[in-house]
């Protein structure tokens, strides 16, 4: 099956702001002098009068968020995901997270693909460090649909929240159809063999793989987990019940993303062997895409290999 093209997630960002922004004057946002790289500046030339032009100055700039935030209004801070998380983290922790305001904090280039920026703006440990924080949501969305609900869902929650967006352009995944719902996981393509589990963009390449394996008699129950904090215990427990087996897959180190939390869930409530596939203890470097995807093992054939690899050596 081949999924269509979807736009990145960092311009969906940009555009539904923008049309939020039409109807709710709370909306603001605040840039960190990277506007036409995350796409903030659709929303700069729609509401240039709520547009904030905070320079390279990231812990202040989450700091005049928090301040707007305080007076009622929806501040969108957007800069890299190496900068809002890294650099600003003890103003994310101290003004926003501690307080719980109403934050939104959007990482743009988060993951392992920034577009050959250099390794420093590089940060796959983004998601370990938001899921820690007292009072901080944290989404992951996997293509342009889920960004654009997921967004409108994230004004409509009132506290803290950190959005984790790609920077290349991603398939869809999901349809007009599909309904995304803050704090509930998605089953993507149902099977009997081995539950993956998937959140951001990597789902997709998750989808991929699993119909690679189909092909050979593997079937994967594939469930998105696109809220990573709060997790949705619920649906973790029931997918690894049907069948058994689970892996978990991201574009996150393995070291406390998406595959500590799921481990974290099953180890207290349901033990099955686990899998997670990522990753390494390692830092990333600037290159190709694809090259990156296959040096650090997380293309669709590496994800699909690692699944298989781990469901046979099970069998046996």
């Amino acid at each position: 099956m081949t999924l269509a093209n979807g736009k990145a997630l960092r311009v969906a960002f940009g555009e539904t702001v923008a049309e939020l922004g039409k109807t709710d004057p709370r909306i603001v946002v605040l840039d960190g002098d990277l506007g036409s790289s995350t796409r903030a500046d659709i929303f700069e030339a729609a509401h240039p009068d709520r547009f904030f032009q905070m320079g390279i100055g990231e812990q202040n700039e989450f700091g005049v968020a928090a301040g707007m935030a305080s007076v009622g209004l929806v501040p969108f801070v957007s800069t890299f995901a190496c900068f809002a998380v890294a650099r600003a983290l003890d103003s994310v922790r101290v003004l926003i997270a501690q307080p719980k305001l109403n934050v939104k904090i959007t990482g743009g280039y988060a993951g392992l693909l920034a577009g050959m920026t250099g390794k420093t703006h590089l940060i796959f440990d983004d998601i370990a460090i938001m899921r820690a924080m007292g009072n901080m949501v944290v989404v992951a969305p996997a293509d342009e649909v889920e960004t654009r609900q997921a967004i409108v869902a994230i004004v409509d929650y009132e506290g803290p929240v950190y959005l984790r967006l790609t920077r290349e352009a991603s398939p869809l995944l999901f349809d007009d159809s599909y309904r995304f719902t803050l704090g509930k996981a998605v089953t993507v393509r149902p099977g009997g063999d081995v539950t993956v589990f998937g959140t951001g963009t990597q789902t997709v390449r998750a989808f991929q793989a699993a119909e690679l394996l189909a092909a050979e008699g593997i079937e994967v129950n594939l469930v998105h987990l696109p809220t990573v904090k709060p997790i949705d215990e619920e649906a973790i427990v029931a997918a690894a019940q049907a069948t058994g087996l689970v892996v978990t897959t991201e574009e996150h180190t393995i070291i406390g993303g998406l595959g500590g939390a799921v481990a974290e869930v099953l180890g207290e409530r349901y033990p099955v062997p686990l899998r997670r596939h990522g990753l390494a203890d390692t830092f990333g470097e600037s290159g190709p895409d694809a090259a990156l995807l296959e040096k650090y093992g997380i293309s669709v054939t590496k994800t699909a290999a690692a699944i298989r690899a781990f469901v046979r050596a099970r069998r046996t």
